[in-house]
């Protein structure tokens, strides 16, 4: 088996795995609040990190992390997981996930503006057309079926998970400096995250021990949300001979994940969503294009 092949083994169970997690969201949040989904997906993803560290001998590179490395960890672990997933969890328990899922999925776009912003990097007009057909995409989908009256319903809802793409765009500026191995970078953060994700669930929750199917959906969140799926995904990106294949197939996630949350959830897909996703889509592999050439 040559090696595009095993890549694609690998990350064709990373897009399903990442297109189940929005159905996830939901049945964990059906019982227990954002702050508690939080706290129990974390700590999941923080071993499962950790493990995948042992289990790829990397653990001597620990070694190598200095003072300016564990303070930048902190500053990127309050982004991410904390900041990051605290917005977007609570936009899925605003929003039907069909509205929150593509979306969050608008984070390329907002790398984009961000790289703009804070690396100084240039753009071209057709990149900024396909920023505003992406952006279409977003303000359709926002109408959730009711292109008639053009009112958004949920606008905070709306504007949190928007936000989330952009806390995310945030959290890779600034990594994009960090030479450091991926997984060690990673679980970093998510051992620094916990911290504040302990001391939120104290002061605004409580932890209790929620019923077996949120429980269930937390640990899968933790695991195919954050943890597991991200050395599927790296190993992939590692054997593959054209990376460009392999994150193709990111795109495929937003719409295979809806037929979770239709069949799962039980959500009924508005046509506004086909039509606003395609939108989105279009313009991040527009703005891809263009930024080869």
């Amino acid at each position: 088996m040559n090696n595009q092949k095993t890549a694609f083994i690998y990350a064709i169970p990373a897009v399903v795995f990442w297109s189940t997690v929005a159905t996830a969201f939901k049945i964990a949040l059906s019982s227990i609040n954002v702050f508690q989904l939080l706290f129990y997906s974390t700590f999941i993803a923080a071993i499962s990190l950790f493990a995948i560290i042992i289990f790829q001998g990397k653990l001597h590179l620990f070694k190598k992390l200095t003072v300016k490395d564990y303070l930048r960890y902190l500053v990127t672990g309050f982004f991410n997981p904390f900041f990051y997933y605290l917005v977007l969890f609570k936009a899925y328990s605003i929003l039907p996930a069909q509205i929150a899922q593509p979306l969050n999925f608008t984070w390329p776009i907002m790398l984009v503006l961000l790289s703009i912003i804070f690396l100084k990097q240039k753009i071209s007009f057709k990149s900024v057309a396909a920023i505003f057909i992406s952006f279409f995409g977003v303000v359709i989908i926002s109408l959730q079926g009711n292109l008639s009256s053009l009112h958004i319903e949920n606008a905070f809802g709306v504007f949190l998970a928007i936000g989330s793409s952009i806390i995310w765009a945030f959290y890779w500026i600034i990594n994009v400096k960090d030479k450091n191995d991926e997984a060690i970078k990673l679980f970093m953060s998510f051992a620094f995250g916990f911290v504040f994700i302990f001391i939120a669930n104290f002061s605004f929750s409580k932890i209790i021990i929620p019923d077996f199917p949120a429980l269930s959906a937390a640990v899968y969140v933790g695991l195919f949300e954050m943890g597991i799926t991200f050395f599927l995904w790296m190993k992939a990106l590692q054997i593959s001979k054209s990376n460009a294949k392999i994150c193709n197939l990111v795109y495929l996630c937003p719409f295979v994940s809806l037929i979770f949350i239709h069949f799962i959830i039980g959500e009924t897909i508005y046509y506004t969503t086909y039509i606003g996703l395609i939108f989105i889509v279009l313009g991040i592999l527009l703005q891809n294009m263009f930024d080869k050439k």
